[in-house]
């Protein structure tokens, strides 16, 4: 009777007819199935487990001290009872195996939806930038990584290395669609997991990344050559090829690639826009000079024609454009940087015509004359009747810059009275100037050296036209408004 009911179902007792401890036996029997059913992967608690054994135990004892006590009514006897409950003792026992085959399909699902967790973050990553995908991929890894280390001979794990096969794809995505610049932060992350994977469950896909990477860090490098930086700090595709694969393919590529873009750009400043012509070499200057392969960076002074010619030919191009503080800053600075260079008196001339000009715009109608014409050529005395020297520049048939000292006994005029009285007292010795120019149009620009003396002298500009035959004479005064006057007198 003991046997039957460690059955877990109290046969022994119903045999016996106590119905209290059978329906005792049952409760317990039933409790533990409706905590047990369905098989989790967490499975039963362990001090549940004992309670019950504890319970089939003491019902197995007890049904046997019952049983020497009482006769079992009906034909059985004490060998076939012993004989019924050795069968039923395989119905806990199957009831064991059908559970741990339960749990353990448990387990397989709860793997399998792990899985698939992962599988719908890749998917919510791949219709991101990188950047913002980061999280999703990382989070999907440290599933892909989980299941295929520690769970490798579930269903799930087998799954996994194809899992990793879509997942490097889906991180590698620009590179396959030609977005070079795009594909280099993936692939340089896809290139750091070998050092938090084992390399038995990553396999061939441990070194995918590198040639992609190199071809992707060549082809953004190179469409950025010269190219004006747009984020917060300077691209370095090409240095950081050099340094990494140094010995690749695409490294080899760099050194060729920056000289053609280079005599691109040198042949640039002769054409429609020299300024950023010039501009672009002067940052494939720098480019070469910062890359890390000396025979690339050997190539920066094949710049140094270009940026000079394009330094000229952009200050002449700014000057015909009617830029005229532009034209005068950036030849200002050719003049300064190229002293031996034959066109600097030429870029100088251009510079005083464009300081009239922002004055006077008639002057920039045309550029100055490459040289001085022939024939005669007549005089100009300009005197100074202000307290303040005078500045003078000129252009026309001729062009160039001079200066009166100050007149010491001088003093300014009244707007009214300037253009009549200046450089007239009689007996007064006043600065002067002489000028030789050949006949033709000028225009004159004078710059009061009070001017910067916050006096509030201004500076005046004004044209001429210079006759042959004749000797002209002009007069610098300050009238006290509005600023400087000048009075052309000719004889």
């Amino acid at each position: 009777m003991g046997l039957l009911n460690l059955s877990g179902f109290g046969l022994g007792y119903a045999l016996m007819r106590c119905w209290f401890r059978t329906v005792l036996c049952w409760a317990a029997t039933g409790a533990l199935l409706l905590v047990a059913l369905p098989a989790d992967a967490d499975g039963i608690a362990g001090g549940l487990v004992v309670a019950y054994l504890v319970v089939l135990v003491v019902a197995a004892a007890d049904g046997a001290r019952t049983a020497r006590r009482r006769a079992v009514g009906g034909s059985w006897r004490p060998m076939v009872a012993a004989g019924t409950g050795l069968v039923l003792l395989a119905v806990p026992a199957g009831g064991v195996v059908f559970y741990g085959s339960a749990k353990d399909e448990a387990v397989e699902q709860m793997l399998l939806d792990r899985l698939d967790r992962g599988d719908r973050s890749v998917e919510a990553a791949s219709g991101k930038p990188f950047a913002a995908a980061r999280g999703d991929y990382q989070a999907a890894l440290t599933i892909y990584r989980g299941l295929g280390e520690e769970h490798s001979g579930s269903r799930a794990g087998k799954l996994v290395p194809q899992r990793l096969d879509a997942y490097y794809k889906a991180v590698s995505a620009p590179y396959r669609q030609k977005k070079f610049c795009e594909a280099i932060e993936p692939l340089t992350y896809l290139r750091t997991l070998p050092r938090s994977i084992g390399p038995k469950l990553l396999g061939d896909l441990a070194g995918y990344p590198d040639g992609p990477l190199a071809a992707s860090l060549y082809a953004c490098g190179v469409s950025k050559l010269g190219a004006v930086p747009t984020g917060t700090r300077d691209s370095d595709e090409l240095g950081e090829l050099l340094r990494t694969f140094p010995d690749s393919a695409e490294a080899g590529k760099v050194g060729p690639a920056v000289s053609r873009k280079i005599s691109e750009q040198n042949r640039a400043v002769r054409g429609s826009d020299p300024c950023a012509a010039r501009d672009t070499l002067q940052r494939l200057r720098t480019t070469a000079l910062a890359l890390p392969d000396k025979s690339v960076s050997a190539l920066a002074p094949k710049t140094d024609g270009g940026i000079r010619n394009g330094a000229y030919a952009c200050g002449v191009a700014r000057f015909n454009a009617g830029r005229f503080d532009q034209a005068r800053q950036t030849l200002t600075e050719f003049a300064a940087t190229y002293k031996k260079d034959k066109r600097r008196a030429r870029a100088r001339d251009i510079v005083i015509a464009a300081e009239i000009a922002e004055k006077r715009p008639a002057a920039g109608k045309h550029l100055p004359p490459s040289g001085p014409p022939g024939g005669g050529r007549m005089e100009l005395v300009i005197s100074n009747d202000a307290p303040d020297g005078v500045e003078i520049l000129y252009t026309g048939p001729v062009t160039g810059r001079t200066g009166i000292k100050g007149c010491g006994g001088c003093s300014s005029y009244s707007w009214v009275s300037g253009a009549a009285a200046a450089c007239k007292a009689k007996g007064k010795s006043y600065p002067k100037v002489t000028l030789w120019l050949p006949a033709g149009e000028y225009h004159f620009l004078y710059k009061h050296r009070g001017a910067s003396s916050g006096t509030g002298v201004t500076s005046y500009a004004d044209g001429s036209r210079i006759q042959p035959g004749y000797r002209y004479t002009g007069c610098t005064y300050v009238s006290r408004s509005p600023g400087l006057g000048y009075e052309p007198k000719g004889t």
